[in-house]
């Protein structure tokens, strides 16, 4: 009984309206020819995929999920003709270099065709977009014969990518793996431990895994330091370049999971398997921090991708549903009952989803073009200030965003009442599905960690103020529109305490370490508000200049969303700096005994 359809027209409004991303596009070479035309006919082509291929496997492959049998992995019934439409439509390869068979389009394109990918089918979106994050890792740091023997097949999505960090006893703390490395005489490696957790790991989609594994080579430092990152195969290519004898990459079992059913998580057992060294000795963990870094923006766009699809469902549903009367009087006069979609607080769940859905798409895809700015803009000194840019933002992107799915796609459960609990209706799957978001790649709490105790420290803090510059550039610009001042003067507002306190915490952090941990998640969940605002604000005064006296139509809709964002959701602002500066005491008061 779901449904999905694409937003195509949001897209189109943050892309070209909001970020002018053919205006940027049009200054980095190798873009030029992505055009308003190029890019609306790639959206409208992925958009009806997903609507009609993709999504058709959504509930029934969470129903059946991914089957483990002596050794192999199964996925369910109409994933591989799922797949097969996204490969052979070219839909994965989109921004691979065209060296190696892809079309050489923006990074921000594959970013907007994942949206709806996900939207449609989480689970199956993973097996591809994680091909993806390997492919960057090796065109990033392997040499140029692993390039030419595995990137053309992976790009064309003959072959998957996975990445294999987690070990049973260590996750985050990535210097405690156990697996090792022993060098061959031929420049090979023996690869030897288990993985856990390896989405992907074993999958009858492709006809070889290509995995990226993390594992210490004897004799290096101790640490994080000793760590280095390999390429082992499942079958090891032979003179054709077709897979040939397999290289001793068991998969032992797969988790039972929560969510996301359909992808398998894999137990992964390396047993002299042979692979090849990606970048340096000992310097594994920076490629794979390429690798993951961009894991992290999409995970982060999971979150609203799912929410999405969950908001349409409980919109329809409201809309549909009779209960009650509204509070002003019966609308549905000629029935027994009026819809649902009359009662305020019906209203606020709804309105909050897309407030925050179509915020942080608008976020996601600017930062997304900044990805693009940094790779291939021909000024150095812009191209580093992107990619600072980038990494300011990634855990924003990551955590608020998974965060805002989650509590998305719940309040959009609520709206059906007990039929979100239902099988049935497909709620109770997205909520399912999207909280692995806030967990991999990194878990919430870790990205809170990074962006106060590694991100807002950059420079000397230079990296924030620019950004915290930027929003009050923004906020100048348009001040001296009285039809904005209802969305520039929270946005100021919202600035100044967030300016406030990061100069606290950078003063705090520096007397007692504590201190930054305890304010992470509050001050993350701060700034992600005030970023979001500032997307709002931009959205809201492009649809003032767009609006010409229509208060029913698209640009109508934009501005009471803004107007909504501002004067209910940005307010937490307010709790959330009292909670940064409350500092650490409270919070370790009570011994370990104690809990």
């Amino acid at each position: 009984m779901a449904t999905y359809t694409a937003p195509v027209d949001d897209l189109r409004f943050v892309l070209h309206e909001l970020h002018d991303a053919t205006g940027q596009f049009a200054e980095l070479p190798g873009f030029e020819e992505a055009s308003v035309d190029l890019i609306d006919a790639v959206l409208g082509e992925a958009g009806k995929v997903c609507e009609n291929v993709l999504f058709a496997t959504n509930q029934s492959g969470d129903e059946i999920g991914a089957q483990w049998n002596d050794g192999a992995v199964t996925l369910p019934a109409g994933y591989a003709e799922a797949y097969k439409a996204l490969t052979e439509g070219g839909w994965t390869s989109l921004s691979c270099d065209p060296e190696f068979g892809g079309q050489g389009l923006p990074e921000t394109m594959k970013f907007v065709v994942e949206e709806m990918v996900v939207s449609s089918n989480m689970a199956l979106s993973l097996i591809p977009g994680l091909t993806h994050g390997a492919y960057r890792a090796l065109n990033g740091f392997a040499n140029d014969e692993l390039k030419q023997r595995y990137l053309p097949k992976m790009v064309s999505g003959q072959w998957a990518g996975t990445m294999c960090l987690t070990e049973a006893h260590c996750g985050t703390d990535l210097g405690l793996m156990r697996s090792r490395a022993e060098s061959q005489a031929d420049g090979s490696y023996k690869i030897s431990g288990q993985k856990i957790f390896i989405t992907g790991g074993d999958q009858d989609l492709t006809e070889n895994i290509v995995h990226l594994v993390l594992a210490k080579i004897p004799g290096g430092p101790n640490g994080i330091k000793g760590v280095s990152l390999f390429l082992v195969p499942k079958f090891l290519p032979d003179t054709n370049n077709d897979p040939g004898d397999y290289n001793n990459t068991n998969c032992g079992s797969i988790e039972k999971k929560m969510g996301i059913k359909g992808a398998p998580a894999c137990v992964m057992n390396f047993d002299g398997s042979t692979g090849w060294l990606v970048g340096e000795e000992n310097r594994g963990v920076r490629a794979m921090f390429a690798m993951m870094n961009h894991e992290r923006l999409w995970v982060g766009m999971q979150g609203l991708a799912v929410a999405e699809t969950a908001y349409q469902n409980a919109a329809a549903y409201a809309k549909e549903r009779l209960q009650g009367r509204s509070p002003s009087g019966p609308v549905n006069t000629d029935g027994p009952a009026d819809p649902i979609i009359v009662h305020p607080d019906v209203r606020r769940m709804l309105m909050t989803a897309r407030a925050q859905i179509e915020g942080a798409r608008a976020l996601y895809i600017g930062v997304s073009l900044s990805i693009d700015k940094a790779d291939r803009h021909p000024n150095t000194a812009v191209r580093e200030a992107a990619d600072k840019r980038v990494a300011l933002m990634t855990p924003i992107i990551k955590a608020f965003l998974s965060d805002m799915g989650h509590e998305s796609a719940v309040n959009c459960q609520q709206v059906l009442g007990g039929h979100g609990y239902i099988r049935e209706w497909g709620m109770e799957q997205y909520v399912r599905d999207v909280r692995i978001a806030q967990i991999y790649e990194g878990t919430n709490g870790v990205q809170a960690m990074d962006l106060v105790g590694r991100k807002l420290p950059m420079d000397g803090g230079q990296v924030m103020r620019d950004y915290l510059a930027e929003l009050r550039s923004f906020a100048d610009a348009q001040r001296d529109s009285s039809n904005m001042t209802e969305f520039v003067a929270p946005l100021e507002a919202a600035v100044d305490t967030l300016e406030q306190s990061f100069e606290w915490l950078l003063d705090a952090g520096a007397k007692d370490p504590a201190a930054v941990g305890a304010a992470a998640t509050d001050f993350l969940k701060l700034m992600g508000l005030t970023s979001i605002a500032h997307m709002w604000a931009g959205m809201a005064a492009v649809s003032l200049d767009k609006l010409d006296g229509d208060n029913t139509g698209f640009y109508a809709r934009k501005i009471t969303l803004a107007r909504y964002f501002m004067q209910r959701l940005l307010p937490q602002t307010v709790s959330l700096a009292a909670a940064v500066r409350s500092g650490p005491e409270l919070l370790m008061a009570l011994d370990a005994d104690a809990f």
